[in-house]
């Protein structure tokens, strides 16, 4: 089985829970990281699936991978080739096809509540869930490309998910492990404290006082998006 790409844009933004979940399953994976200045591939053909993680830059920066990037996901969805991005990664996806990034009406940063779509493709990736608590950090926000079924919405972001066929987006994070939470509290302690005036952003010890008791549901979340994502892969040699 070709490996799945798992690309990195900021060295605390990895792999996370993901790589727990695909190892466990024997799931072959190859970490690209785009923040130490490896290139991003010219096509998709040699990858079962592409993931793309979060990171602190916007989509709409003139950073030179961008535009490599967006060429990427349109290969990969022209070659039927899943696709799956957390955060900044959604955002490529919407921005590749088609859609727009904008400057959200609030910042969202740290544990709160998403809301599932009442329609068919919410159900078929999130089961019987009809509500979830998952990770934030935000700024922005994404539209839905054009044939995009929405999935999920929080009380400050209208567009937490989408998917397109086997193409999977998301504006939360539901990679997290405790390391990472705890990292990027002490990374982003003065994006937090410049913004706790916000309803949508929670203090660092609130953020990292709830680990314990979101991060085994979290978990569960992710591998009901990912077993349902990992259908798609190309088993292809």
């Amino acid at each position: 089985m070709k490996p799945i790409a798992i690309f990195r844009h900021a060295p605390s933004e990895g792999a996370g829970y993901l790589a727990e979940f695909l190892d466990a399953r024997q799931l072959p994976w190859q970490l690209i990281c785009i923040d130490a200045g490896e290139s991003v591939p010219e096509d998709a053909s040699s990858f079962s699936g592409l993931v793309f993680m979060g990171g602190p830059m916007s989509v709409n920066d003139p950073l030179p991978w961008i535009e490599p990037v967006l060429e990427l996901i349109r290969d990969a969805v022209a070659r039927d080739i899943p696709v799956l991005g957390h955060c900044l990664g959604g955002q490529l996806m919407s921005r590749a096809l088609g859609g727009n990034v904008t400057t959200n009406a609030m910042k969202e940063i740290g544990w709160g509540e998403v809301t599932l779509s009442a329609n068919a493709a919410a159900r078929a990736w999130f089961g019987d869930i009809k509500n979830a608590t998952v990770f934030h950090w935000h700024g922005e926000t994404f539209s839905l490309p054009d044939g995009a079924v929405h999935l999920l919405s929080s009380l400050h972001c209208a567009n937490q998910a989408f998917a397109l066929g086997k193409h999977l987006a998301l504006q939360c994070h539901v990679e997290m492990t405790d390391a990472m939470v705890r990292e990027w509290c002490e990374i982003g302690v003065n994006e937090i404290a410049e913004n706790l005036h916000s309803a949508g952003v929670q203090s660092a010890f609130a953020i990292q006082n709830q680990n314990a008791q979101n991060l085994a549901p979290l978990h569960k979340l992710a591998e009901q998006l990912y077993t349902k994502w990992i259908e798609g892969l190309q088993h292809n040699s």
